[in-house]
């Protein structure tokens, strides 16, 4: 059985300090070559850090967010190590058409897989596959290898480009179940995002929540450090067809002054805890303000700082932070578990109820560190929604044609 041995803030199963002491003596290794607290370049004051990691085969800079300092630090530095992982996968892989392997083995449902914009697939293009195991059925299954790795050096590997590459279900813990169960949350919550930004803007509005009848007490103390630096938050539940409670949170600065006026700054979260959900939602939207103020990733293009001193931009958001809200924060599903093992399983039973046939986990975990890194890929789930390339699964395309209706 593996229980919760920390719950504040975060569900983990040792305290944030000490996975912080075991992991830190390896960042050489991983070419991690400082933790930086960027905290103070904001006026939120919840601490947030960036992890740099100069010769990263993707993102050379990862962050971390947290109640307090070590949660933060261990935060950004177990991303920053779960991607190391993803970027040298040393497992086994097969080069084969899918008319060669799927004779002879599972093969993940490629038609529900994340495609890429103008990227070409058919049953005898060959390309490099891993397997992994299904979660649903216990079976040995493979999924196409770019679904899994980050090695983002060119020349990609044979075959790339037909799939969205991401870091989407990429995650690490302390315990191979909490990994687990944060890579499935980040997937429920990609899709559920994806599909609520399809939503019309009445639909839209009848998901936000009233800031005054959230009553977690970590959120609570969010909100109110967000107030106390003269900014505006919106809140709206995304919560999808899958049933595990997921949020997305704005902050956006009080003053119109376009001189000093920040982008907007969005955060998603997701997970069984309805509070956990929502505190991952607000931490993220306070990292993605410093993102913006430190000016530290790689991905962050010129056009988003220049938006920001567009006033006629930052009103328009503005004006959706004036939608009056009226839905309550203990409406909706949400579960307490002690034990990781029973996370996942309410995760797994919400995605099979939804239509999920396959949840992939291959194991990445480096015996020689013994940190638990696994990728999830779910067929059918939406990717990332405004990643170069996303293009619209069959979720997504369901949602438009229902707002074409």
């Amino acid at each position: 059985m593996t229980p919760k041995g920390y719950s504040a803030g975060t569900h983990r199963t040792v305290a944030p300090a000490e996975t912080l002491a075991r992991v830190r003596r390896l960042m050489p290794v991983f070419g991690i070559t400082r933790i930086a607290n960027v905290t103070g370049l904001d006026r939120v004051g919840i601490p947030v850090v960036m992890v740099c990691r100069p010769n990263a085969r993707s993102l050379a800079v990862s962050q971390g967010k947290g109640l307090d300092l070590d949660a933060a630090k261990a935060s950004g530095l177990m991303e920053s190590v779960e991607v190391w992982h993803a970027e040298r996968v040393q497992l086994p892989l097969r080069l084969a058409s899918l008319n060669e392997l799927r004779y002879e083995h599972t093969v993940a449902d490629v038609a529900r897989l994340p495609r890429a914009a103008g990227g070409a697939f058919h049953d005898h293009a060959r390309l490099l596959w891993v397997e992994g195991t299904d979660l649903l059925s216990s079976a040995g299954t493979f999924v196409p290898f770019e679904l899994v790795h980050t090695n983002y050096v060119r020349p990609l590997p044979t075959g790339s480009g037909a799939f969205l590459m991401s870091t989407n279900g990429l995650a690490s813990g302390n315990h191979p179940l909490e990994a687990l169960s944060h890579a499935i949350c980040e997937l429920v919550e990609r899709d559920a995002t994806t599909l609520w930004n399809l939503m019309s803007t009445d639909a839209q509005r009848d998901t936000m929540i009233d800031v005054a009848t959230i009553d977690d007490p970590a959120c609570v103390h969010v909100l109110t450090r967000i107030a106390r630096a003269e900014l505006d938050v919106a809140i709206w539940e995304t919560t999808s067809d899958v049933g595990l409670p997921s949020f997305l949170c704005a902050v956006l600065d009080r003053s119109p002054d376009a001189r000093s006026a920040m982008p907007l700054s969005s955060g998603a979260g997701c997970h069984p805890s309805r509070g956990i959900a929502l505190l991952r939602a607000l931490t993220e939207a306070v990292q993605t303000r410093l993102t913006f103020i430190s000016g530290s990733r790689d991905d962050v293009a010129r056009g988003t700082y220049e938006a920001s001193r567009d006033l006629r931009v930052l009103e328009r958001f503005r004006s959706r932070f004036r939608d009056r809200a009226g839905k309550h924060f203990g409406d909706g599903p949400g579960r307490e578990h002690a034990r990781f093992e029973d996370d996942v399983a309410w995760e797994l039973a919400a995605l099979r109820g939804a239509g999920i046939a396959q949840v992939i986990a291959v194991d990445l975990t480096r015996p020689e560190f013994g940190i638990p890194v696994v990728r999830v890929v779910a067929p059918g789930l939406e990717s990332i929604g405004d990643a170069p390339g996303y293009r619209p699964g069959a979720r997504a395309r369901q949602r438009i044609s229902e707002g074409r209706a």
